[in-house]
């Protein structure tokens, strides 16, 4: 092994390595720039009022983001109108919320991404029977007292809407502004008659309500006119005692109409999260329901906001391929590497393939060079060969003799080097031919 290296010549290495290593270098720094770091182990996500519908999703996509490693920090607020403020203040820690549809503008600073349509979120109208004829308009209930949802509540927004398409408002209407399970408690004591309510039939308070006794569920007449007004809503049919057969609750077909339920992102959320994001909600919205047929959700939407392009991408071809067959942790670092290998391998592989080549080119000019002095000298004995005794010219050729035994030549290139000093010994026997002693 020493005498193998010996033949290398360590300088054409270093001529080929270094420049090799600086450009790998600098494939490895451009590819960098592109990798996204390692997602969070946590996720932010604005839910809504206590015991509500996006409280009781965020507890189950918490359970399901902690198989990933993933912790789910929720941060309970009015509901949707303020989950929008709160994604639009860059100084609240927040990465996802919870979105009722038509609550929201899309403005031309935001930053905000869709991850499509989650659940239809259903709009109830409670009546107390010994207060109101509930009948199937909302109109009927002008100059009663109307508990609207909390304060920045999606509940708020919507209702607002249908009131001021009747007519109604706080100059001939008492609108209180009430959300919660507190409002069971106010309307069976005779301080309201009426309740407005967003969210689906899971919602603690809906559930609560359906089943109170003297508390009637109004069937909106106007329903279909309604979303030909406000394109956002959808006409939804609650066939009879599809909540219970036994009590047949409700007592007949009621129709509501409901918006759709989205959860929007900031756009600098990690890619991967929102990819797993996308499987919680599938696990989660994924089931059938009253108004949803298995797998119905979550579902490409029409939200004034872009939709993100990993969502779109979940769409499309479903779970990423990796992820499929490996834990999250180990999909999303490969995913990462790729980044980094693609362009390094792009390099790499014209440089394996070239150098061995330049080098050879380098090794083999030296040896050339000393064919170019051979030659020169061959060309002046031709010429005159009287200019230098034979001495002086035997003294030149063992100069390119002793320059071509020092160079460093590996066995790939011993058969040049071995032809150069045969045609050496060549011009030796013309020196002696053509001189004298």
């Amino acid at each position: 092994m020493p005498e193998k290296l010996k033949l290398l010549s360590w300088r054409d290495i270093v001529f080929v390595a270094l420049p090799s290593l600086l450009v790998a270098i600098g494939a490895f720094w451009l590819a960098a720039q592109f990798i996204k770091p390692a997602p969070p182990d946590q996720l932010i996500v604005s839910t809504g009022g206590e015991g509500g519908a996006y409280q009781r999703f965020a507890a189950r996509y918490k359970d399901v983001l902690a198989r990933y490693g993933i912790t789910l920090v929720e941060k309970p607020s009015a509901g949707s109108m303020e989950n929008l403020q709160r994604l639009r203040n860059p100084e609240f820690a927040v990465d996802a919320a919870f979105i009722q549809g038509g609550t929201a503008r899309l403005e031309e600073k935001d930053e905000l991404v869709s991850l499509g349509d989650f659940y239809y979120e259903p709009l109830w109208i409670f009546c107390r029977e010994a207060a109101v004829r509930c009948g199937d308009k909302i109109l009927d209930l002008k100059g009663k007292r109307l508990a609207v949802g909390g304060a920045g509540s999606g509940t708020q927004h919507l209702a607002m809407e249908l009131l001021a398409a009747n007519g109604i408002d706080a100059k001939n209407t008492k609108l209180i502004e009430a959300g919660g399970l507190g409002v069971v408690e106010r309307l069976q004591k005779n301080e309201i008659d009426a309740v407005f309510v967003v969210g689906p039939t899971q919602s603690g308070l809906v559930w609560t309500l359906l089943y109170t006794p003297g508390v009637h569920l109004m069937s909106l007449a106007h329903a279909e006119a309604y979303t030909r007004r406000f394109p956002h809503l959808a006409r939804l049919v609650l066939p009879r005692g599809a909540i219970d057969l036994t009590l047949e609750i409700p007592p007949h077909d009621t129709q509501l109409v409901a918006p759709m339920t989205t959860l929007l992102v900031r756009e600098g959320t990690h890619p991967a999260l929102i990819g797993l994001l996308m499987q919680v909600a599938s696990e989660v919205h994924g089931e059938a329901g009253v108004f949803q047929k298995p797998g119905e959700f979550p579902r490409a939407g029409h939200s004034e906001f872009p939709q993100s392009k990993e969502a779109e991408r979940y769409y499309t071809s479903g779970k990423p391929f990796l992820q499929r067959y490996m834990p999250f942790w180990a999909a999303t670092l490969i995913d990462r590497m790729v980044v980094m290998l693609v362009p390094l391998l792009a390099v790499l592989f014209p440089l394996f393939k070239f150098a061995p080549q330049i080098y050879g080119w380098r090794v083999r000019s030296r040896i050339y060079r000393r064919y170019g002095e051979l030659k020169f000298l061959e060309n002046e004995i031709n010429e005159n060969p009287g200019l230098h005794t034979r001495a002086e010219w035997i003294e030149k050729l063992d100069r390119i003799e002793a320059d071509a035994s020092h160079i460093r030549t590996p066995l790939t290139f011993s058969d040049i080097l071995y032809t150069l000093r045969g045609h050496i010994d060549l011009v030796r026997d013309m020196i002696l031919r053509r001189t004298t002693a």
